[in-house]
């Protein structure tokens, strides 16, 4: 598929602005918000859209937007310190804590707990902040030096705790195990095990985890050739698309990818948008920018350019005249009786989304920054020919 050029630049322009409004968003602190207008969201940060948003910024060459949030994210951690050594001393006694003391999943800007009542113990975001670590390292050559405490209270606490059923992305659901969840964890623990900062012995515990975390998902975490929403669900969610393309924990391109990335077009995508999952009624269950960008990335590592092009297209049809990109857009919705209960609990759905315009930005980049029309040989045989 080729990208007529008029459609090229305005990809670019909006990847590039993007990063630019993402930039002017984030708090002093390193902290990036989920959305700065949202009545649930506004004054706190998640340590998984935050990853995935710092990615995104480094993947764009925003090397110290990224960072800056890592710092934030060790802040947090180091502060919990000795909550985190109890945590983890509890696991290992046999004795857990119950799941309101575990680590909450969002955190004000100055990185305290949030007063108000949420769906907060999700363990996925301790293991993609790491994963966004070793991503990020990997491009720039950082020394992750600096973050070495705080990934290793991550692995620490996800080594002790991973079995546990959670909240999933969507904070829903604390009574399964999520195959997303485990792969932002065996995504994080890989990363963190490589990095090398951390003593043998825990990397060691890193790497054994992420491999026991694998093959619990490979035995129990699949049906019918893909992965599943949860443990002992034949369902799918849209969020798998993250661990079978951009954390490459499945690859795309096995079997069991290409299984999971056929089912989630079968089941959830409509047109180029991607809902979450079917029975969703969250705002009556619209179609998602940043999934839409996630499945994309899973169809670009699975070597599969046009389709991963078209989602590409889909997401920038989403954003206002301001360029500004929204959590989900009211398309094909899966239960339009459910918008106006939202509506009067919470004020229309948010937009801005930091993490819609990071996963923008980050399939632009994965397409080769401007969505350009070269494919990865192509790149190769240049920087040869230019040898």
């Amino acid at each position: 598929m080729t990208l007529p050029l008029t459609a090229r630049h305005e990809i670019a322009a909006l990847a590039a602005s993007s990063a630019d409004l993402i930039a002017s968003l984030q708090d002093d602190c390193g902290a990036y918000p989920a959305s700065p207008t949202f009545s649930a969201y506004a004054g706190y940060s998640w340590f998984r859209d935050g990853a995935f948003i710092a990615d995104g910024m480094s993947s764009a060459g925003r090397a110290d937007s990224a960072e800056r949030f890592f710092d934030w994210c060790a802040r947090v951690l180091e502060a919990r310190r000795a909550d985190i050594e109890a945590i983890v001393a509890a696991a290992r006694a046999g004795a857990p804590v119950p799941d309101s003391a575990m680590l909450p999943t969002r955190f004000t800007f100055d990185g305290r707990a949030g007063d108000d009542e949420w769906w907060d113990f999700q363990l996925d975001g301790y293991g993609t902040w790491v994963w966004a670590v070793g991503e990020h390292v990997r491009r720039h050559g950082t020394d992750p030096a600096r973050w070495a405490g705080a990934v290793a209270l991550s692995v620490d606490y996800l080594a002790s705790s991973w079995s546990r059923p959670c909240f999933d992305w969507w904070e829903e659901h604390a009574e399964h195990v999520h195959v997303s969840s485990l792969g932002c964890l065996a995504g994080g623990l890989r990363a963190a095990a490589g990095l090398g900062v951390l003593d043998d012995e825990r990397a060691a515990l890193a790497a054994a985890t992420a491999d026991e975390i694998v093959a619990f998902v490979l035995a129990r975490g699949a049906t019918d050739g893909h992965l599943a929403k949860w443990v002992g669900s034949s369902a799918v969610d849209a969020s798998l698309a993250a661990i079978v393309g951009l954390m490459d924990v499945v690859p795309a391109g096995s079997p069991l990818g290409r299984g999971t990335i056929a089912a989630i077009e079968r089941d959830l995508a409509v047109d180029g948008g991607v809902h979450r999952y079917l029975g969703d009624t969250y705002f009556g269950g619209g179609q998602w920018p940043l999934l839409s960008c996630f499945l994309g990335l899973a169809h670009a590592r699975a070597g599969e350019r046009e389709r991963a092009l078209e989602l590409l297209e889909w997401a920038a049809s989403t954003a206002g005249p301001d360029g500004s990109m929204p959590e989900q857009v009211e398309r094909h919705l899966l239960d339009p009786t459910r918008v106006d209960e939202w509506v009067e609990r919470w004020g229309p759905s948010a937009d801005p989304l930091l993490w819609s315009h990071a996963m923008f930005i980050r399939l632009a980049v994965e397409l080769d920054g401007t969505a350009s029309d070269r494919t990865a040989s192509d790149r190769a045989a240049s920087e040869e020919s230019a040898r």
